[in-house]
């Protein structure tokens, strides 16, 4: 009894039990893995990097006899767009691992959930990183977005908000039992955000009711760091402020993503 006891605890640490633990090797495996199956599937990377882009492009010369109004809401929606893209693919990406059975034959080897959803941020965030710096360089140095302080600041934000798109994908797929069923997720969780971050109209204008809800809701926070950039030349407490919430969210909803994560759909 006592020779069989130290092995069992050992194989239930290493198991898809165990798996709050993230280690290093096993996270970069499983991103490099995604990487190259993304690598063969052109059309999701175009959908990723190049979105954002064609819908900034689109904006621009949709207020082609108003500059000023793209300079008022460009920013904003640069993290915006990433931000949805980023949910969408991130969503039916990671739902297609789990109904093709691939995510039941990693979570029976010594990966845990932990590795397997920090693999996935740090895949789809590197893809991220070059969206946000496609997206931030053609609004600021093509399309002209005039801002008063650091495009680098823009960039941060815009790479936070796909990063919690990718967050929020990852954590709304274990809840979706098709592909159909992870798009629907996005009238749910996206639109409200869209509607009530002060996008169309200041916060404090709402209803007290929405206007407290609001508070709550990540996107809000993205677009005020974003609109702090357009205001301050110099990095201010507020934007140091927005940027944390941002990333403080995205970070507690992986937390949850890797709690709910399941092995099959039902």
């Amino acid at each position: 009894m006592t020779t069989t006891a130290p092995p069992a605890t050992t194989a239930t640490t290493a198991g898809p039990a165990g798996g709050s633990a993230i280690h290093h090797s096993r996270t970069t495996a499983t991103a490099a893995r995604v990487l190259r199956q993304l690598r063969h599937d052109p059309r999701t990377i175009a959908l990723m990097i190049l979105i954002p882009c064609v819908m900034l492009f689109l904006l621009r010369y949709v207020f082609d006899g108003s500059p000023r109004t793209f300079d008022s809401i460009g920013a904003s929606l640069l993290g915006i767009f990433p931000l949805i893209t980023m949910f969408l693919v991130t969503s039916i990406a990671t739902l297609r691992e789990r109904t093709s059975g691939t995510l039941e034959r990693l979570l029976a080897m010594p990966l845990g959930k932990g590795d397997l959803i920090a693999g996935y941020a740090l895949a789809f965030g590197t893809l991220a990183i070059i969206q946000s710096a496609l997206a931030t360089g053609l609004a600021v140095w093509f399309l002209g977005l005039d801002v008063t302080g650091s495009p680098w600041l823009l960039l941060l934000v815009a790479l936070l908000d796909a990063l919690l798109g990718t967050a929020l994908g990852l954590f709304v797929s274990a809840f979706a039992s098709s592909e159909f069923q992870a798009v629907q997720f996005m009238p749910a969780v996206i639109f409200p955000q869209l509607l009530l971050c002060g996008l169309f109209t200041p916060r404090s204008a709402m209803h007290p009711a929405l206007e407290a809800i609001s508070d709550v809701l990540p996107m809000s926070y993205a677009v005020d760091g974003m609109n702090e950039v357009l205001k301050h030349t110099d990095m201010t407490a507020t934007f140091v402020r927005d940027a944390l919430i941002v990333a403080g969210c995205a970070l507690l909803v992986l937390t949850l993503g890797a709690a709910t994560l399941r092995r099959r759909t039902p």
